[in-house]
């Protein structure tokens, strides 16, 4: 199964990429995913499940540690494949 996660973690800043901005754009590219797009108002990743699922763990983790205040996420499945 492959999925797609869309994310945004706050609070935002616009003049300075937030520590928690950082982290969690670390952990994306750090990821073995198929697909990554980051961007100072939304980001997506794609992949297999079990990648993205693991991303998204690590990516919660560390973006909170580095003082994110909410992080909004969806996930969706777009199609079959490699798992």
């Amino acid at each position: 199964m492959r999925l797609r996660v869309e994310f945004t973690t706050e609070p935002f800043d616009l003049d300075v990429a937030p520590a928690h901005a950082l982290a969690a754009r670390e952990v994306i590219e750090a990821a073995e995913l198929d697909e990554v797009d980051v961007g100072p108002f939304g980001n997506t990743a794609e992949g297999g499940a079990d990648v993205v699922l693991t991303a998204v763990d690590a990516l919660l983790r560390k973006s909170l540690e580095a003082g994110a205040t909410r992080i909004s996420l969806q996930v969706n499945v777009v199609g079959e494949g490699e798992q």
